[in-house]
């Protein structure tokens, strides 16, 4: 990771959003409210300075749900110690996006 990235208070909500369990872009569009046209371009960014890293799911299990597949996003060690400055500097940041419940 550059030592040099700085985060944005978007880029630092969607780590927030991640690291509290929304792995992909529809759900960090949903929880946030921001636009694909911020989100998945952030998403680039982050993963391309380190802070997130992302994986395509199996096609196959896309396939069975009708949709393309998704990218899922996870937050690095970089990315997690670049949210906790963050969280320093924009302190409402901590309380957003409560961690994701696992339905059963």
């Amino acid at each position: 990771m550059p030592e040099t990235v700085r985060l944005s208070h978007t880029a630092a909500l969607m780590l927030k959003t991640l690291k509290e369990g929304y792995s992909y872009g529809f759900d960090i569009m949903d929880i946030t409210g921001l636009p694909s046209g911020t989100v998945y371009p952030a998403l680039r960014r982050m993963e391309s300075d380190g802070l997130i890293e992302g994986h395509w799911e199996d096609e196959q299990k896309a396939l069975r749900d009708e949709r393309p597949p998704r990218r899922y996003y996870k937050v690095t060690s970089a990315g997690r110690l670049k949210l906790a400055e963050a969280e320093k500097k924009y302190p409402l940041i901590a309380q957003f996006a409560r961690p994701k419940t696992v339905k059963v």
